[in-house]
């Protein structure tokens, strides 16, 4: 499977733009065998197919032509096994990533990644992040806040405002229903003081899902 997943990987994430050194490669690729090896032992993604493990990575990549700071802080909320988080740190070495988690079994398994490919300015936390939010060392500090189909769009933006930064960035990662969605939330980006200033679609490679980014900032006075 992580043979496949690699050779495919590669083709695609050319095909969409996004070039992998083969160090990144090999990062991924050790960060597949663990997501597979501890799924066996835990529910962390669904993993059908070798199509599935190439999806979830290739799928997490997709936000990095809006993430056009390289240094930036990025916080990915509802993790789950570490995506869209850790793949966008292994592509984007200079990213300062913050993975929250509610699971501790999960969060582990985060620790346990992290360590294992020995990467440097990322952190898994336990906690939920409705209480994250709460605490002054995250509220208004992220560049960019991020989370990939774990809320609605009206969910996402009530939990993952508080975290931004002055000019910060919160990027809704949505499927098939992301226009539905985004009109069911009009109300709360309004209430929210949020505007949205850019989206991005495309079809994923190899299984051809559609996919549709939302970037929302603060509105302007």
């Amino acid at each position: 499977m992580i043979k496949k997943t690699e050779q495919t990987l590669a083709k695609t994430s050319q095909e969409m733009g996004i070039l992998l050194t083969k160090p990144q490669i090999d990062l991924l690729m050790t960060y597949a065998r663990e997501l597979i090896l501890w799924n066996a032992k835990m529910s962390l993604v669904s993993i059908k197919s070798p199509h599935d493990i190439t999806k979830h990575l290739i799928d997490s990549l997709t936000p990095i032509p809006l993430i056009t700071k390289g240094d930036a802080t990025l916080l990915d909320i509802g993790t789950g096994a570490g995506l869209p988080g850790i793949p966008l740190k292994i592509r984007v070495g200079r990213l300062r990533v913050t993975l929250i988690e509610s699971s501790r079994k999960k969060t582990s398994f985060l620790k346990h990644v992290i360590r294992t490919l020995g990467i440097r300015d990322i952190t898994a936390v336990n906690t939920r992040a409705e209480s994250a939010a709460r605490e002054t060392r995250y509220r208004g500090v992220f560049d960019v806040v991020i989370s990939r189909a774990t809320w609605n769009i009206s969910q996402l933006l009530t939990i993952g405002e508080p975290f931004l930064s002055e000019d910060g960035m919160l990027i809704a990662m949505k499927g098939q229903c992301a226009d539905e969605e985004l009109a069911h939330a009009e109300d709360t980006i309004k209430q929210m003081g949020l505007e949205l200033t850019g989206s991005r679609e495309l079809l994923l490679p190899v299984t051809g899902e559609f996919r549709k980014l939302f970037c929302f900032r603060r509105r302007l006075p």
